[in-house]
């Protein structure tokens, strides 16, 4: 359905900030927006947020309030001549306004506004093309996108903008816009209230699609109410937003490790979830939660690693969607271990140890002798065979001599949580038998 040979969501697109939904943060007193609406200084910014949450209507908002020409690009098709172009294009307008000034009723506008979406299409050089025609006021612009920034964009492009953070819609601000829009074409979707709460959740937060599925259902014209059964048959739902290069990938799956190491089992559940339901690969949580079992569980629970493995095995064995509860088990086992990163931080220690100390010679004692010249030279002399003492430990040294001047080093530190409680106490016990035979 479109009215004017528009489309819905073109249509319902908010010409004012104070129309836009959503987004409250912004629009406080002192909300980023707010401020720049009540000075009608519009600084070059970068408009970051997920798809659909009304970055580009804010950029044409904005333009309107400061009194700019509006030009709107794709860094996916456009390139440099297409800047150049909008840059002498901008130019040319502050020079006929200037020379317009004197007219008292004199309405061009004076700055040029270039919004540039999914800027972080750009490269480097194209990037660069902007600075100092930002710098000398040339253009204002504002980049869309919905990679992270600080990943994504040069430094000295972003240290020239202000970065205004966009979130992803409430199912509050989905409702108001289905409200308006039933409103402003003065009829009602025939949708039971759980078929409304259903159309909600099928955007995922994304008022583009809310809008084209709107358009979907006013199009078929319903004669009677409909249920959430029904309207999911006709209503596909959004792709869980995940790009396994963009910024969400790295946010889930830090939220899922650190839910894991938190102990949160039923968080770790619901990002796993998360993922699964985005397509992640299952071997990269599988490899994810590989790290975590050696670096976050560790020897307080062995058994961690041991599950981890087991639940590759067995999503080799039986693929998806089965083999996907065998992520689940290994997500629960780990999330509800003891915890320790002893020997994570043993083997970053000793890493750290050995880097600075790669000349350094082993002590002769431990040293095997296979000819007679190294026999003469004492390597192996005076080794102690640790199954041969009373304790089956020598208590010898084996740390080359030279990290012994100080005090000897200890890597690993265990804990008192799971396992590695009994770890401890048998390594206090070597090193009160150490003590004794040094006596």
């Amino acid at each position: 359905m479109t009215i004017q040979n528009r489309p819905l969501a073109d249509l319902m697109r908010p010409e004012t900030l104070s129309d836009v939904i959503g987004q409250d943060h912004l629009f406080g007193e002192t909300g980023a927006l707010a401020v720049i609406e009540k000075s009608k200084n519009v600084p070059s910014m970068i408009l970051w947020g997920p798809p659909g949450v009304g970055k580009t209507t804010i950029a044409k908002a904005l333009a309107k309030i400061s009194n700019a020409e509006f030009v709107a690009m794709s860094a996916i098709n456009s390139g440099a001549a297409e800047i150049r172009k909008v840059v002498d294009r901008a130019r040319m307008l502050a020079h006929t306004a200037t020379e317009n000034a004197l007219f008292e009723d004199n309405q061009t506008p004076t700055k040029t506004i270039l919004m540039v979406d999914e800027i972080h299409h750009f490269n480097k050089t194209q990037q660069d093309l902007f600075l100092p025609f930002i710098e000398d006021g040339t253009i204002i612009l504002i980049g869309t996108t919905t990679e992270n920034p600080s990943f994504q964009l040069n430094s000295a492009l972003l240290s020239r903008c202000k970065v205004i953070t966009l979130k992803i819609l409430d199912d509050a601000a989905l409702a108001k816009i289905l409200a308006r829009v039933e409103k402003n074409l003065g009829k009602k979707l025939k949708l039971s209230d759980a078929a409304r709460e259903a159309l909600i959740n099928l955007a995922c937060g994304d008022a583009r699609y809310f809008l084209n599925a709107c358009e979907e259902l006013f199009a078929l014209d319903l004669k009677s109410e409909i249920s959430a059964k029904k309207l999911t048959e006709i209503i596909s739902k959004r792709s869980a937003h995940f790009d396994k290069k963009g910024d969400f990938h790295f946010n889930l799956i830090s939220a899922f490790h650190k839910s894991l190491r938190g102990s949160d089992v039923d968080a770790a559940l619901y990002y796993l979830a998360r993922m699964l339901e985005a397509k992640e690969d299952p071997y990269y949580i599988l490899r994810r939660l590989a790290r975590f079992a050696t670096e976050d569980v560790g020897l307080a629970d062995p058994n961690g690693l041991l599950q981890v493995m087991a639940a590759k095995e067995n999503y080799d064995f039986l693929g998806s969607p089965e083999g996907d509860y065998a992520l689940s088990h290994a997500t629960i086992y780990l999330a509800t271990a003891p915890k320790s990163n002893a020997s994570y931080m043993a083997h970053k220690a000793a890493i750290d140890a050995a880097s600075a100390t790669t000349d350094l010679m082993p002590p002769k004692n431990i040293l095997n002798a296979p000819t007679k010249m190294m026999k003469n030279e004492g390597y192996g002399e005076g080794y102690i065979y640790d199954h041969d003492t009373p304790n089956c430990f020598s208590g010898q040294e084996f740390f080359p001599p030279e990290l012994l001047k100080k005090a000897r080093p200890k890597f690993f530190e265990p804990n008192e949580r799971g396992f590695e409680r009994d770890l401890k106490k048998r390594l206090e016990y070597w090193e009160e038998l150490r003590r004794k035979l040094r006596k």
